[in-house]
């Protein structure tokens, strides 16, 4: 059994080591102080949920953060932000929650409030843009789209979510947890071929590529300092 134990316990060290260092220390020496942004996203998440499904509030949310690709584009940009704490409403809201706290928690520990906030953004903007772009296609290519997916409410939290594990895996060199959050998107993609599972691969390329754009700054910057490395630094 040990043969077997052992390795896995070296590996998962490993892979996850100086990322649970981080937040462990975090959240030792701040508590709940360390992901208040966390917190009040949560809160925000199940307030828009609770206030969607009263008759009153139906139309209040739908108008401040509610994007489908039928839409003016000046008008989606302009409800994005609000749109990633919108969950949709055929998801159970516990499982967005869950995805929030724990993924948009670790994002703030270990990248900053600003870098979380802007990578939640890029992401979602980026599968927003590729929804439009999907549709036009049509459904006549492995990326393309039905013309009835502009009705369908964009991915809420979602491709925020993945998009800030996609970058939280590639800074902390969790290269294993990395492919396997890629993969299983693309999985899900060929499973259940609908507009939120090709949303997911849009926000992972427009994350991949801020990847290399900052490794390359990092390179660049190595150079000048004469470090001459180009590794991405592991830091809170």
């Amino acid at each position: 059994m040990d043969i077997i134990v052992g390795p896995l316990v070296r590996w998962a060290r490993a892979e996850w080591g100086a990322l649970y260092a981080t937040v462990r220390a975090a959240l030792r020496r701040s508590g709940w102080r360390a992901i208040a942004m966390t917190l009040g996203a949560v809160l925000l998440t199940a307030v828009l949920y609770v206030v969607h499904q009263q008759s009153w509030g139906h139309d209040f949310v739908e108008d401040v953060g509610a994007v489908r690709a039928d839409e003016p584009l000046w008008l989606a940009l302009l409800r994005t932000p609000l749109s990633l704490f919108v969950p949709a409403l055929d998801l159970p809201v516990w499982g967005a929650l869950a995805q929030i706290l724990i993924m948009f928690g670790i994002a703030e520990i270990c990248l900053g409030r600003g870098l979380t906030l802007a990578l939640a953004y890029a992401a979602t903007v980026a599968g927003t843009l590729y929804a439009r772009i999907g549709i036009a296609v049509g459904p006549g290519g492995p990326f393309g789209l039905p013309a009835s997916d502009a009705q369908v409410l964009d991915t809420g939290p979602s491709a925020a979510v993945v998009g800030l594990a996609v970058y939280v895996a590639w800074r902390y060199r969790a290269y294993v947890t990395l492919a396997l959050v890629i993969v299983a998107m693309a999985g899900e993609m060929l499973i259940k071929d609908n507009m939120a599972g090709k949303e997911h691969l849009a926000a992972i390329a427009v994350t991949l590529v801020l990847c290399a754009l900052s490794a390359l700054r990092q390179r660049r910057s190595g150079a000048r300092s004469g470090t001459g490395s180009g590794a991405p630094p592991i830091q809170s």
